[in-house]
């Protein structure tokens, strides 16, 4: 509420923005204070992520490399749009995977799949190869009849997923692949795992690819989400990231190409003089 805002405002002498998780919604207390504000910039949390997510969006070293994983492609649609305009490689696992793999033609019986997505899959799929980016699938999988943490298990070839079989993690031939990718790429964004990771019998994929960007020294590695910043604690590799945003909803827009209203008005604020980390 623009009211609100300015009375809140009135307050104080400057104002200090540090609050990048929330970066992403126009509220009194994010937008409405550094619009009214005799002073206002960005602490230095928000200057942090913002730069370090800028460096990898905007002047990534080459090849780039994202790594998008989760269960629904819906609710990444936009990331992958994005992330497929600017990459070298693509990695899409987890749920959003099936997707990708029915439109490639391959069966992937009861697993959690969007029917209703595949064209949006078909037409990423295409924009990568227009532009000759790499898009990696899973090509054997981890399979069981039943989703449970201790149901039946085997490990098929991708194009070997029965009817009555839903897809639960990588295999070994997947994390290879990923792995040689990993070690030439130059700069990585992960988010979302690859798997059902909070179940033991599932988390391999995710634990091989957590170690594999934690071995990815010659690379820029970026991560966040909430299930992403599970998947590095459980498998103990934040010293190793070169950076873990703290964010979710505000990590995940940046990723989407959006520009974020908390940032927008302070860009606002200070077009033509200084910019809102205080550089002339």
């Amino acid at each position: 509420h623009p009211d609100l805002g300015r009375r809140i405002a009135q307050l104080c002498d400057i104002y200090v923005n540090d609050a990048f998780a929330t970066a992403h919604r126009k509220e009194a207390t994010t937008y409405g204070v550094a619009e009214y504000a005799p002073i206002a910039c960005a602490g230095p949390l928000l200057s942090a992520e913002y730069e370090a997510i800028s460096l990898a969006l905007e002047a990534p070293a080459k090849p780039l490399l994202a790594i998008v994983g989760g269960a629904k492609v819906s609710s990444k649609l936009a990331i992958l749009e994005n992330m497929a305009d600017k990459v070298d490689g693509l990695i899409v696992g987890g749920g959003i995977a099936n997707t990708f793999l029915l439109a490639k033609g391959y069966r992937v019986g009861k697993s959690l799949v969007q029917a209703e997505m595949v064209p949006i899959a078909e037409r990423i799929i295409q924009k990568l190869k227009a532009k000759n980016a790499t898009l990696l699938l899973p090509i054997d999988a981890v399979v069981s009849t039943e989703f449970s943490a201790h149901g039946n298990q085997r490990l098929v070839d991708i194009a070997e997923v029965a009817e009555n079989e839903m897809i639960l993690d990588l295999g070994p031939k997947s994390s290879a692949a990923l792995d040689a990718y990993i070690g030439h790429a130059k700069t990585i964004i992960w988010n979302g795992p690859v798997g059902v990771f909070e179940w033991p019998a599932y988390a391999w994929g995710t634990q091989r690819l957590a170690q594999a960007l934690a071995c990815a020294q010659q690379a820029y590695t970026l991560a966040g989400g909430g299930e992403t910043l599970a998947a590095i604690q459980q498998n103990r590799i934040a010293d190793k990231l070169s950076y873990i945003s703290t964010a979710g909803g505000a990590f995940l827009e940046m990723l989407e190409g959006k520009m974020l209203p908390a940032v927008e008005i302070l860009h606002q604020r200070y077009l033509g003089q200084n910019d809102i980390f205080g550089n002339q």
